[in-house]
Formats: C-alpha cells, structure tokens, sequence
C-alpha cells in the first residue's frame, strides 16, 4: 500500500533553506514513507512522539536537522510539518 506524503507550506519554505545534502535526505525520507508507511525506525534517531507524530534526524552533527510528521491512518496520509534544526523543532 502507498501512503500519501504531503509537507505544509511552512515547512516547505523552511527546505527551501536547508542545504543540499540534507535536502536530498528529506526528499529521501519522502520516498521512503510513500512506500513503506510513516513508521521509518531505520532512520536515525526515529522516535515516535505523542500522539500521531514522529520525527528522525536528517543529518547529525552540528547542526543537526531533523524531520517532524504526522499520520492519518484513516485516509492513509503522511504530512511533513517541519524540516529544520533540531534547536526549532516543535516536539
């Protein structure tokens, strides 16, 4: 089954800003939540948050970059809310 993947528009702008390796790690991360579903434990550092959310590192190091996203598992729908430092990530 194929999962949906949308990101906001908020987080959109904010990969605009993100360099390109770390960028190619979201478009990366994307893929592979379309085809697998948003449980993406082979990720580094993925954790489940509370609720519906998740959220992995893109990139470690300094600074790290993570990504945050949420499911809808009746519609199966993923939604990319935030891509950015980890210093800014609303977990």
């Amino acid at each position: 089954m194929q999962w949906k993947v949308t990101i906001t528009r908020k987080a959109e702008k904010q990969a605009l800003k993100l360099p390109r390796p770390v960028l190619a790690a979201l478009y990366h991360l994307m893929a592979s939540i379309r085809q697998a579903g948003p449980v993406r434990g082979d990720w580094p550092n993925y954790s489940k948050l509370p609720g519906l959310g998740h959220h992995c590192h893109l990139k470690k190091g300094r600074p790290t970059y993570v990504a945050v996203w949420t499911e809808d598992k009746s519609t199966v729908t993923v939604e990319i809310i935030y891509a950015g430092t980890h210093e800014k990530a609303p977990y």
